[in-house]
């Protein structure tokens, strides 16, 4: 295999010979491509990138590299993907409500690393709810319920896998032709008819800027169109913790009061905003103003709810484990040994809360993880009681720390910091920046 041929076409801005990259891409997850020559391409994808046309050839190929689900007559399927950030937890309330519209969800999602929590982190932290599922389970559960949320595994695009541990340790991880590779691939190979991208950007997200976060939007948008998935890219504000609770077993909590018709506004509005995109993208008869009320409606009737029990039971939680956990979700989830309530020193009105500093403190009480193999602790957090835009009087409990280990005395004056307030008032901003379609 002549991988000098690709890099050539790559450094001239020329199209790859389809055939070729099809060829490397399968060589990559067989082990015949060397990490060498794996590493040399990835190289030079990094630093003159690629158009959409090898973008897509190199999706494809990324699918044709393992398992891909086949659906038959039945429901759109459908799905979410987000670039992530702190209090992300749209999929544990996005999957059942589609559900409960009638639409098949086969998610698959990821674990967090950095500062950003990962969806199965967050399941993981509900006694026996097991994400390992193959292919052919994923399906099951879907064709009889209507959703799962899965780990990745090595069934599906196993290209990307061998690709990215290469990336993560070349530093080529930031490539947008990569990175939508990476991204699409493990969505399209879900068999999906619609995509809905939630791409973050901030001073806590992986694209601080809207720039950056369009062209990435646009990369996603392009690709999965031209693997024939209707597709849209909502760019949405990362400045402020999403909802509530952040922390593996708080953000269960919040999801599952979002789940009985209470919870955030907050988290509440980003799931409507999503589902109700994804409803009018499979439905024809059907308007996004129109499919955000059926995701309302089940949010508060219950069946977004039921569907969520469902799905826990299906992926091993014992059935009265899981009733009491959509009841009083707290008395099952792990709870931590000590909690620490900061009160505001002044009346204000809430400017900001500083997300990245929160996820950070979080991180180092074993929220999150510094490497792979590190073990999460899933009952660390903070609870917030205002949000921006809200006015606070003196003495006001504002947020709560859940922590096993003693706070230091800079921790503490650190939380004293996260609530920034003022004496003008300010109103909160929307999430939603753009779309791009």
């Amino acid at each position: 295999m002549d991988i000098n041929f690709l890099i050539d076409s790559i450094v001239n801005h020329q199209p790859q010979d389809h055939d070729l990259l099809n060829e490397f891409v399968l060589g990559v997850a067989s082990g015949e491509v060397s990490v060498e020559q794996a590493t040399a391409w990835l190289k030079s994808v990094h630093k003159h990138g690629c158009s959409v046309e090898d973008t897509v050839q190199l999706t494809k190929s990324m699918i044709a590299s393992g398992a891909h689900l086949v659906w038959g007559e039945g429901p759109p399927v459908v799905d979410k993907h987000s670039t992530g950030g702190v209090g992300d937890k749209m999929s544990l309330m996005l999957a059942p409500a589609l559900a409960a519209c009638r639409r098949r969800v086969p998610m698959l999602a990821g674990r967090g690393l950095g500062h950003t929590g990962g969806t199965i982190d967050k399941l993981e932290s509900i006694p026996g709810f097991n994400c390992k599922l193959n292919p052919d389970e994923m399906k099951h559960i879907v064709e009889e319920i209507g959703c799962c949320i899965a780990v990745q595994n090595d069934a599906i695009a196993p290209a990307d896998g061998v690709l990215y541990s290469i990336r993560d340790v070349t530093d080529t991880v930031d490539s947008v032709p990569l990175i939508t590779a990476s991204i699409v691939s493990k969505k399209a190979a879900e068999g999906l008819e619609a995509l809905v991208l939630d791409v973050k950007c901030g001073n806590a997200a992986f694209m601080r800027t809207q720039e950056d976060a369009e062209e990435l939007a646009q990369s996603m948008v392009r690709t999965a169109q031209g693997l024939g998935i209707k597709t849209k890219a909502q760019i949405t504000s990362m400045g402020q913790p999403i909802g509530s609770h952040v922390g593996n077993a708080l953000e269960v909590i919040e999801s599952i009061e979002v789940l009985q018709g209470k919870g955030s506004a907050d988290t509440r509005n980003l799931v409507i905003l999503q589902g109700g995109e994804l409803l009018a993208m499979t439905d024809e008869q059907l308007s996004p103003e129109e499919g955000r009320e059926l995701i309302a409606r089940v949010l508060d009737n219950g069946e977004a709810l039921e569907k969520f029990r469902l799905m826990c039971v299906n992926q091993g939680v014992e059935e009265e484990l899981a009733q009491q956990l959509v009841r009083e979700p707290e008395r099952v989830l792990p709870s931590s040994q000590q909690q620490t309530t900061i009160l505001s020193r002044k009346e204000g009105h809430v400017v900001n809360v500083d997300s990245m500093a929160c996820a950070l403190l979080a991180k180092s009480h074993g929220a999150g993880r510094y490497a792979l193999e590190d073990i999460v602790i899933p009952e660390i957090g903070f609870v917030f009681h205002v949000a921006q835009g809200i006015q606070v009087k003196e003495n006001q409990p504002i947020l709560t720390f859940y922590h096993n280990r003693e706070l230091s005395e800079n921790e503490h004056m650190a939380l004293q910091t996260l609530i920034q307030l003022s004496s003008q008032p300010c109103k909160g901003k929307e999430r939603l920046i753009s779309i791009v379609e």
